[in-house]
């Protein structure tokens, strides 16, 4: 069955008319036995990596920069139907509710990479994932960390 769904532990499964996938935060796994993951993380891929799914659905998976982990990958889906065309961002670990206590060296890739998710999602984008006490993600709360974590660095 097509579609796309989200598992209790942050993981989205899309399944498109051909084959399948799993993304996670730093890792994209198709049920080819394709395995995506940037070169930090062990992987091959440097900035994006693309396929078609068969059926209704495109999917793009790029690393924008590192986040609080390193090697964190955003995940665009296009759905093309038959009257419209709709996408979907999975930001995976780039999105945070709460800030690490300690101020890490690494916070300024991380607010660039959040700030280049956020061109992501100009227009009518879904965002998947949950965001401040579980209810559905949207671009203020990505808009709200972005800016906390520029107060974090600049004060």
């Amino acid at each position: 069955m097509e579609g796309i769904s989200e598992t209790p532990d942050g993981h989205v499964i899309v399944t498109g008319g051909e084959r399948s996938l799993t993304y996670a935060p730093r890792r994209v796994t198709v049920d080819d036995g394709t395995v995506v993951a940037h070169e930090s993380q062990g992987g091959a891929m440097s900035s994006v990596w693309a396929a078609d799914l068969g059926g209704p659905f495109f999917v793009e998976v790029a690393h924008l920069g590192d986040g609080p982990v390193g090697g964190e990958l955003v995940m665009t889906v296009t759905h093309i139907g038959p009257d419209e065309t709709r996408r979907f961002v999975a930001l995976g670990d780039l999105w945070a509710a709460d800030l690490p206590a300690a101020a890490a060296q690494g916070w300024a890739v991380w607010a660039a990479a959040v700030d280049l998710a956020l061109g992501l999602l100009d227009g009518d984008v879904a965002l998947l994932g949950t965001g401040v006490d579980g209810a559905p993600l949207t671009k203020d709360d990505v808009e709200d960390l972005h800016q906390r974590l520029l107060g974090a660095l600049h004060g």
